[in-house]
């Protein structure tokens, strides 16, 4: 694995899934057909690349305040912009909605903090890769057809030429990018049970909430041992606008032009926008055979998530 540029300390979502995902479920009306698929893949495109930059734009303050005060003031922006869409009654809330809405908080901290410090170590397009990783188990999981079984296959492949041992192996730095993989899966799954118990996005807002909560003493530790510039106090506020307010709204409006399965395929070619940005905004290089295992990881994405659904997937999902 071979990254070139401005090194270690210069470069950044989820994200994770990137990534500040959260309530994109809730589109209200279903998919409309002819042109509003195309607007529909605009919206998907703008969202892919917002979320990117976003990440991007987060590097340039790494240097300043690190990769825990940038998720710090991200988790500020999200929990504001989450707060204001979904409006939750957090005292009506059950002990039975709370739990879960626990975990997804706990779960979205630490895939962020997780995602942008592997960022910050092995680079954007390559940790962007690994936690993409994520998405793919849950859709394999329990999965018996022959088509999975190779996507896995394949999977694990393009992995281990990702992470193949080198002098510049950085495997704090991989570590890293599948704990945000493993932390991203645990979000889908979570984000089902909230979907399921607290209704509209008044869930993933109380879970941004406390999310954010958990960060103010993290976050003014980290202030305080780092003191802020106005720069990078003002890169991390456009992370947290563009890998979180941009891409929650453009998600929304896209799940309703198009149908739930093709916009889960569409968020495989992440990775490769992550790379792409990677490249222009952060001056990173991968050589032929990382772009290669990109393109597998990918791939196989797509082939999992454009699987038709059994019935045992339809009573799940």
């Amino acid at each position: 694995m071979r990254v070139t540029g401005r090194g270690r300390a210069g470069r950044a979502g989820t994200g994770a899934a990137g990534t500040g995902r959260a309530g994109t479920g809730a589109a209200g009306a279903g998919p409309s057909p002819g042109g509003g698929r195309w607007a529909g893949v605009t919206l998907m495109v703008g969202s892919g690349l917002s979320n990117q930059v976003g990440a991007a734009v987060a590097a340039l303050a790494f240097p300043v305040i690190g990769p825990v005060g940038v998720v710090a003031v991200r988790q500020w922006v999200a929990a504001a912009v989450l707060l204001a869409a979904g409006r939750p009654r957090l005292r009506s809330f059950t002990a039975a909605q709370w739990r879960p809405v626990l975990g997804l908080a706990v779960v979205f901290a630490a895939m962020n903090l997780s995602l942008y410090t592997a960022i910050d170590r092995i680079g954007l397009g390559l940790a962007v890769t690994l936690e993409f990783l994520g998405p793919l188990a849950v859709a394999l999981a329990g999965s018996r057809r022959r088509t999975d079984l190779v996507c896995a296959l394949a999977a694990a492949g393009a992995v281990a030429v990702l992470t193949r041992p080198q002098p510049s192996t950085d495997y704090l730095g991989i570590g890293l990018g599948l704990l945000a993989a493993v932390c991203w899966a645990c979000y889908i799954l979570l984000n089902r049970t909230v979907g399921a118990r607290v209704p509209g996005l008044q869930g993933s807002a109380a879970a941004a909430l406390v999310s954010g909560a958990l960060y103010l003493p993290v976050g003014a530790l980290a202030l305080w041992l780092r003191p802020p510039t106005a720069t990078a106090v003002a890169c991390a506020v456009a992370a947290g606008v563009l890998s979180s307010a941009v891409p929650f709204l453009a998600d929304l409006l896209a799940l309703r032009r198009v149908p739930a399965q093709f916009f889960g395929i569409f968020m495989s070619v992440n990775p490769v926008l992550a790379a792409l940005v990677g490249t222009v905004v952060l001056d990173e290089r991968l050589d032929v055979t990382s772009w290669l295992a990109i393109a597998v990881i990918v791939t196989a994405n797509a082939a999992a998530l454009g699987a038709p659904c059994g019935p045992r997937d339809r009573r799940t999902s």
